[in-house]
């Protein structure tokens, strides 16, 4: 049989699992819904003739490091030169 102490920790323990769960199913919730606002930003974008296949690789451009982007730039104008290219 349970004790009281027993009942209360397992009490505690549901109500803090129950807290993160919940928490977690809200951030999912909030996640879908700047999914969605991402969407029709790009559809927005590609009504007034952007080309969001470009715009989201300066996005992921962004995002990246400036001196690692700027290495594999200097990289890649160095294998286009050996090839012709450029």
């Amino acid at each position: 049989m349970n004790s009281p102490v027993t009942d209360t920790a397992y009490n505690v323990t549901a109500d803090e699992l129950r807290q993160f769960i919940e928490q977690y199913e809200h951030l999912e919730a909030e996640k879908k819904d700047i999914t969605e606002q991402q969407k029709d930003v790009m559809s927005e974008a590609k009504a007034r003739g952007y080309d969001t296949k470009v715009m989201k690789k300066i996005i992921a451009l962004r995002k990246r490091d400036k001196n690692d982007l700027a290495e594999e730039e200097a990289i890649l104008d160095l294998y286009k030169a050996a090839l012709g290219m450029g």
